[in-house]
This record gives C-alpha cells, sequence and structure tokens, in this order.
C-alpha cells in the first residue's frame, strides 16, 4: 500500500504518513486503529505505544471512522462500495430502504455477491404493523407503508430468481436503519420529526474488543430471528400487483 492509498484510506495527509514512517512520529491513537484496520494487523504491531491503551472506551471511538451529518450527504456510490467488499456477510435491516429497492445497481451487486457464497440478509418493514404506521406518522408523511409495498414489488424478480437471498418482514419499533457488509457498516439513526434521508450516518469498523459495532450487528440478528419470511400475500395485499 502506498503513502498515498493509506493517507486517503484513514482521511489524514499523505506528509503526515510520511512522518510516521521516516522520523518515528507516532500517530494519534484513533489513527493508530483505523490504520491497523486498513492494513488488518493488531495494532502493537505497528506500534509500541504506552498510549495504546486497549479499553472498551478508546476502541469504541475507533470504530467510528467518519459521520456525516444527514443521509444524503453520504457519498451517492459509498453504499455499493460498501456492500462490493462484502465476502461473508451483507445485511440490509430498514423499513423500506427504498433508495437501494430502486437501485439496479445494487440489484446486480447482491446477485454477484450470493453467487459467490456471500450471506445476503434483507430485512424490511411488515407494512401492517403498527410499528411502520407509527414511523410513517413520526416523519410526517403516514406513507410508509407504501414505500415498503413498493419496495417489495422492486424486489420481487430479485426474490424469484435468487431465492436464496434472504428477505424477510419485520415489526420491530427500529431506531437505526442499519447497512452492513463483514466488519464495516453503515448506521443511519432516526429521528423524530424527520426522514431518514435528514438523519446523520455513522460509518463504523468493527475493531477487536470494540462494542460500538457489534451492539449494532446484534441488533441485526436479533431483528432477523423474529422476522417472517414474506409470502405471496404480501405482493397482492394494497399493491394491485
Amino acid at each position: 500500500m502506498t503513502v498515498q492509498s493509506l493517507a486517503e484510506a484513514i482521511e489524514v495527509n499523505p506528509k503526515t504518513v510520511e512522518r510516521w514512517i521516516t522520523q518515528g512520529k507516532v500517530p494519534y491513537r484513533r489513527h493508530q486503529y483505523a490504520t491497523a484496520v486498513v492494513l488488518k494487523v493488531d495494532v502493537t504491531t505497528l506500534w509500541e505505544d504506552s498510549r495504546t491503551v486497549d479499553t472498551a472506551t478508546d476502541l469504541t471511538r475507533a470504530e467510528i471512522g467518519t459521520i456525516y451529518p444527514h443521509r444524503h450527504t453520504v457519498p451517492s456510490g459509498l453504499w455499493r462500495e460498501l456492500y462490493a467488499r462484502a465476502q461473508k456477510n451483507l445485511d440490509v435491516l430498514v423499513y423500506s430502504g427504498l433508495f437501494l429497492a430502486e437501485d439496479p445497481l445494487f440489484h446486480d451487486l447482491v446477485k454477484a455477491k450470493v453467487a459467490a457464497g456471500v450471506q445476503v440478509r434483507v430485512l424490511l418493514g411488515d407494512p401492517d404493523c403498527s410499528a411502520v404506521r407509527q414511523r410513517g406518522i413520526d416523519e410526517g408523511h403516514q406513507i410508509m407503508d407504501g414505500k415498503i409495498r413498493n419496495a417489495l414489488v422492486l424486489y420481487r424478480p430479485l426474490m424469484r430468481s435468487h431465492p436464496d437471498i434472504g428477505f424477510r418482514l419485520h415489526d420491530s419499533t427500529l431506531y437505526n436503519s442499519i447497512y452492513r457488509a463483514d466488519d464495516e457498516m453503515l448506521v443511519n439513526p432516526h429521528v423524530y420529526g424527520i426522514g431518514a434521508y435528514m438523519a446523520p450516518v455513522l460509518h463504523l469498523r468493527r475493531l477487536s474488543g470494540g462494542g460500538l459495532f457489534e451492539t449494532y450487528a446484534n441488533s441485526i440478528e436479533h431483528t432477523w430471528e423474529k422476522a417472517r419470511p414474506i409470502t405471496d400475500a404480501d405482493f397482492t395485499s394494497n399493491t394491485g400487483a
């Protein structure tokens, strides 16, 4: 990896990375952990530094790579870039996630990942459940169920052609939309009174011993366990399909 590519990956100036190498400068702790994640090594392999304290608080801070003030400020290609890196797990936990359902490139990516042996799971909100109705009210539009039904129709060809893709409906009160690819995820908190596209997004990277990534990963697992498979009846209810 070049100095330039590492600097871009951890979002620092290339000259800063050069000083770590040529002058023996010790990075800030968050940059130590970020570099270790990119290079896929333990941080102590790179720096024997008394400041590298293995505490849950430090690791949790280091797990936060970037915070975007609104979902619409996330670079448009980041969602596909994130999922393109998945080699084991690709998860989508949303109510509708309509912007992904409408993206044919995302559909192609999902097909390729399943063909490569990646476990793909897409969790949508049950359009008839009270949690979905309440979220629509909270966002001020009351059409969340309609957005989910649109997503179902858009995903239907994918469900038919690739039954090994896991699609389920959940009735959970969802506090975050979560988009996970292996040890990376984008977390979009739900904020009362605004749509998800206006709420912040956290780009997280899992670190051994950190707790933030695992908290959200466990949320996906719990929701999946309680969710139900999608049936033909879900397409004929109020969809006109």
